[in-house]
């Protein structure tokens, strides 16, 4: 079994890569998704998060991830109760996930705050998605509704790209075209197989 962490910042295409990767045969298990499920109704998760941030964050019996957002991307320590809640979820789900799965597989976690929660060396590799700060802010506001301030917000939450940069073993560079990216995801899927075989 390979276990491989994939992160990169907001709006950085570590779906893209993901998807890619599954393609060749990996086996995804995204944190995020996972992070959904913990707070479904009738969830312990959802429990613990209306204990802590109260109704307003509750629309039509279930999280108003929106409501939410807005206050924990202006508030720091807000955001660590949140985290708190959520993450120790997540990886027992993710685990769980995990030990239903055939030893030759090689798996990929989508962990967007992997660097953040210093969790990178629980995996065999780090693979970075790499992305400058002007076209991380660019893709991150053609995705939808959101202010400039908020976006510069929500990419100031994480880690510096210096931090993630860092921490990687492998580092996707996602600034060219489709092509470009898919080659990369393709050598690095040859390259996994390569240490799954050696070890």
């Amino acid at each position: 079994m390979l276990r491989v962490g994939l992160t990169g910042g907001i709006a950085s295409g570590k779906t893209t890569v993901a998807n890619e990767l599954a393609r060749h045969g990996a086996v995804i298990i995204d944190a995020d998704e996972l992070a959904r499920e913990v707070v479904e109704p009738g969830t312990p998760g959802l429990a613990a998060v209306l204990r802590r941030f109260g109704g307003g964050v509750l629309k039509d019996g279930r999280l108003d991830r929106v409501a939410l957002a807005k206050i924990v991307f202006a508030d720091p320590e807000a955001r660590r109760d949140l985290e708190e809640i959520i993450h120790p979820e997540v990886r027992r789900r993710a685990a769980e996930r995990e030990g239903t799965l055939p030893h030759a597989a090689v798996i990929v976690h989508v962990i967007p705050l992997l660097v953040e929660t210093g969790k990178e060396s629980d995996f065999d590799l780090c693979v970075v998605v790499d992305v400058d700060h002007k076209t991380q802010l660019a893709r991150l506001m053609a995705r939808g509704p959101i202010t400039r301030e908020d976006a510069e917000s929500r990419i100031a939450a994480q880690a510096t790209r210096e931090q993630r940069l860092a921490a990687a073993d492998v580092v996707i560079h996602n600034v060219g075209t489709v092509t470009d990216l898919t080659k990369q995801v393709d050598d690095l899927w040859s390259d996994l197989i390569s240490v799954h075989a050696g070890q």
